[in-house]
């Protein structure tokens, strides 16, 4: 694992994960994320050490961790069945559903990579890259579409909260049953993030909001703009033999610029509304 993706693996891990269980205004995820660094420092410790045993016992350490977070979809899910009057599962429900799964992706592919053995026919590389995939294409990006969501459920808000998690999912598939199936999934994804990106920039016209939540929101709408178009052309490089960025281009412009434009800065916003909202809710 190259060292520019296992520091993007360490920040979704130390980082993204918590912020946005603590985001996700889910009481029941509390602890979890208490728990959460005791399974994310071995995980990060893992992707430093050489492959092997260590590096597996460290990683499982981190699956463990993801494990436990997706199990917690389950439930929620019945309870949305159980509720009357209320939509099944409504698109930002579905959206954080797909946040509290995809970790545990992430981690076995982590495992396998760790351990040195392909899985389902992938070679070492592609796992180490699907690592901070699912982190940060599946975990930040399915759970910013939900809260998106949340504040405009407009016909807009939830084709964003729907069509991220439709396009990780497709995504997914694709790695198993070819490139036009990725390619079809990155169409979608990127129709989401293009559609939060979208709705973020329009947020930022909100004037009690202060300058620098504007500017977080603001650098990462941009950045979506522009590394969206990059995964297109990836995807459609791979499906049709055109010219298109190496995967080692790909981690140091679409991953890096997804983790710190998109992803941190866009939890950071977040965050900064999410403590506003708080204080003047106890102040009131």
């Amino acid at each position: 694992m190259s060292v520019l993706v296992g520091l993007i693996v360490m920040l979704g891990m130390l980082v993204v994960v918590p912020v946005g269980l603590r985001l996700a205004g889910a009481p029941e995820l509390d602890r979890i994320r208490r728990l959460w660094p005791l399974f994310a420092v071995p995980g990060a410790v893992a992707l430093w050490l050489p492959r092997g045993g260590p590096a597996t016992v460290l990683s499982a350490c981190y699956a463990l961790g993801t494990l436990l977070l997706a199990l917690h979809a389950p439930p929620r899910l019945l309870r949305n069945h159980r509720t009357p009057g209320t939509p099944t599962v409504t698109p930002a429900e579905t959206a954080l559903l797909t946040a509290l799964v995809t970790p545990s992706v992430a981690a076995t592919a982590l495992v396998a990579e760790r351990s040195g053995h392909p899985l389902f026919g992938f070679g070492l590389g592609i796992l180490a890259l699907t690592v901070p995939h699912f982190h940060f294409a599946g975990f930040a990006a399915a759970l910013v579409s939900g809260l998106v969501c949340r504040i405009d459920d407009s016909p807009a808000g939830r084709f964003a909260a729907l069509s991220v998690p439709l396009g990780t999912l497709l995504v997914l598939i694709g790695y198993f049953i070819g490139d036009w199936a990725e390619l079809a999934g990155a169409v979608v994804l990127t129709s989401g993030m293009w559609t939060v990106a979208l709705l973020t920039w329009r947020s930022i016209r909100d004037r009690n909001r202060d300058g620098i939540t504007r500017l977080l929101l603001a650098v990462s709408s941009a950045v979506l703009a522009v590394t969206m178009v990059l995964a297109l052309s990836w995807a459609l490089g791979e499906a049709t033999g055109l010219p298109h960025p190496t995967l080692t281009w790909m981690a140091a412009t679409h991953g890096l610029g997804n983790a710190l434009g998109f992803a941190l800065c866009s939890l950071l916003a977040w965050q900064r509304l999410q403590n506003r909202t708080d204080h003047e809710g106890r102040t009131a």
